[in-house]
């Protein structure tokens, strides 16, 4: 494993899963260096270096510096280009970002708020009302993944091999195993997105990486 660089994040954010999953699939590591939020990145070393206090944050070994996860994901699995996880030709390439788009503007955001507004009650003024909003638009997005992940023979978004988008849904996917979808959703509800989730999750070179998913019994509800 060739080691390319450091990175500032929590193995819990959700991103870091991603970016440290495309360096295990192309045989790099990526040093997770600690991390304590309101701490680390309010310190001058940080803020030299990332000024808008954020994480990720990854520096390379020759000083290269990047922020926002997918970038930095996108930039790891570039890397490597025989690893194919940005897809092994153009088309296959725009069909990985179509995913990874969608992965997280169409269902992360959404199961997010959930997470943070039911699971955490971190968000003052989160009602029955914006859960039933936030909810709606996971479900419609998840049943059109469904349906799609059903005609692929590999079970995978995009060509025979997992790709970023593969592993960027994976990581989505957790979160509303955590949120919306208890046992009887991701068994019969959504079953193909799930299997999704355990192939590539089982994958012994990310297995650590994702570690234990944390589903619940039943589905969070807010009343």
């Amino acid at each position: 494993m060739t080691l390319i660089g450091k990175m500032y994040s929590h193995i819990d954010q959700p991103q870091a899963k991603v970016i440290l999953s495309a360096a295990a699939l192309s045989n790099l590591g990526i040093e997770l260096l600690p991390f304590e939020y309101g701490v680390t990145n309010k310190s001058p070393e940080f803020t030299e270096k990332f000024p808008l206090a954020k994480i990720p944050a990854f520096e390379s070994l020759d000083g290269f510096r990047l922020t926002e996860g997918v970038a930095i994901a996108r930039y790891v699995s570039s890397l490597v280009p025989d690893a194919g996880l940005l897809g092994r030709s153009t088309k296959e390439t725009a069909l990985v970002d179509q995913w990874v788009h969608f992965a997280e503007s169409e269902i992360h955001m959404d199961a997010s708020m959930i997470y943070a507004g039911v699971g955490l009650k971190l968000l003052p003024g989160y009602n029955a009302d914006l859960h039933k909003w936030h909810e709606e638009r996971v479900v419609r997005s998840l049943r059109f993944l469904d349906n799609y992940l059903e005609t692929r023979p590999s079970g995978l978004l995009v060509g025979d091999g997992i790709t970023l988008a593969d592993v960027f849904l994976a990581t989505v996917i957790q979160r509303v195993g955590q949120t919306i979808c208890g046992v009887a959703e991701r068994e019969q509800v959504y079953p193909h997105v799930f299997a999704h989730h355990a192939k590539v999750t089982s994958d012994a070179r990310v297995k650590d990486v994702f570690g234990e998913p944390g589903f619940i019994e039943e589905r969070l509800v807010c009343t």
